[in-house]
């Protein structure tokens, strides 16, 4: 389904054949996810080249490899008929930025949903039958028995809530940690799953009451309405916040976190992925507490991996089946992200395989 620019429609086009070089994969795919930046996208609050094919979380089935297999995330060549999630971003593995472990920001960097289309690379994106899988891209083959609608969104938001984590316990341990969450979608509730987990007492921040009662399902003990004005920290009875993770891109978010932030306190940045007004810093309060802030967007291969191996242990647990609702036909894309738009669940689905 190829976009061609914000108030028109997704146009069906076929791809009679597809050439893959060394190293690449042909997926067909089973199932995909809107992320809210396919929605930023087609509403013209995100500038992409046209025409491409949106969508970046999928899940699927090799049917076709080039020569030279490449390797999956396990270290066994990729096969046909491999059930696999793979990495929004293609790197080179070779740069000065892969090699500094940065492989999310390759200097060559491609990331599929995002690319315009061209001659040679038609399937760019997850709104399609098949997925065209360029040479640098990790694929991780995954169980069976998972469902598509727990594994589709692995290869975004859920894999960024992961490497959110593991920026934050390069600081602080989550054992005993008290950490403040502020958002409530995909990157917050999964952030809040993964650090209950891990015997952290989890407070999560958002205006909606939705997304507050979904909170509670995935791993909160206590959730806050900012809008209320509610202060940021959390229970008393888990003293000061150890760790902040700042999901909603709001400003004012970001403010309170830091302001929340205790002695020693890791402070993540994950939401800010869109330009936004500046806030004010008190160097004092960084110095004086010993903060640890950082900044994360996209993940690592390993985020994936562990991103999957979480899931594939808890999914029941925290019902990340339930997060996806209404799912539409490929056919109805333009329905689907209308939908998402609207915000009445975390992910809206969409089933190439529908008719």
């Amino acid at each position: 389904m190829l976009f061609m620019r914000p108030g028109q429609p997704h146009e069906p086009v076929a791809v009679p054949q597809v050439m893959l070089a060394p190293g690449e994969v042909l997926v067909e795919a089973e199932f995909a996810t809107v992320c809210g930046s396919d929605v930023h996208t087609v509403l013209g609050h995100r500038s992409e080249a046209t025409p491409l094919v949106l969508g970046h979380e999928a899940v699927g089935r090799v049917t076709a490899l080039g020569t030279d297999a490449p390797l999956a995330l396990d270290g066994t060549p990729v096969q046909i008929g491999d059930r696999v999630v793979w990495s929004v971003a293609v790197h080179c593995g070779a740069c000065d930025r892969c090699r500094r472990g940065l492989p999310q920001k390759c200097r060559t960097l491609r990331k599929y949903g995002h690319e315009r289309i061209g001659q040679g690379w038609e399937l760019t994106g997850g709104f399609a039958t098949h997925v065209h899988l360029r040479a640098g891209t990790a694929i991780l083959r995954v169980p069976e028995e998972l469902p598509a609608k727990v594994l589709a969104p692995a290869s975004c938001g859920i894999a960024t809530a992961w490497a959110a984590l593991a920026a934050a316990e390069r600081t602080v341990r989550f054992d005993g940690a008290t950490v403040l969450i502020t958002g409530g979608g995909l990157i917050g509730l999964a952030a809040a799953a993964m650090a209950s987990e891990r015997g952290a007492h989890v407070v999560v921040s958002d205006p909606e009451p939705g997304r507050r009662a979904l909170a509670a399902q995935f791993g909160a003990d206590a959730v806050i309405d900012p809008v209320m004005g509610e202060p940021a920290a959390a229970d008393p009875r888990y003293g000061a916040v150890d760790v902040v993770i700042e999901a909603s891109g709001a400003p004012r978010a970001l403010v309170t976190g830091i302001e929340s932030a205790g002695v020693g306190a890791a402070v993540v940045l994950v939401g800010s992925v869109f330009p936004s007004d500046p806030v004010a810093l008190s160097p004092e309060r960084v110095v004086r507490r010993q903060l640890s802030i950082s900044g994360v967007h996209n993940y690592t291969p390993a985020d994936l991996v562990g991103a999957v191996d979480f899931l594939a242990r808890a999914w029941q647990r925290f019902s990340f089946e339930s997060l996806v609702g209404e799912c539409f036909a490929l056919g109805e894309l333009d329905a689907a992200l209308v939908r998402a738009a609207r915000r009445r669940e975390v992910r809206v689905g969409v089933d190439p395989r529908a008719s």
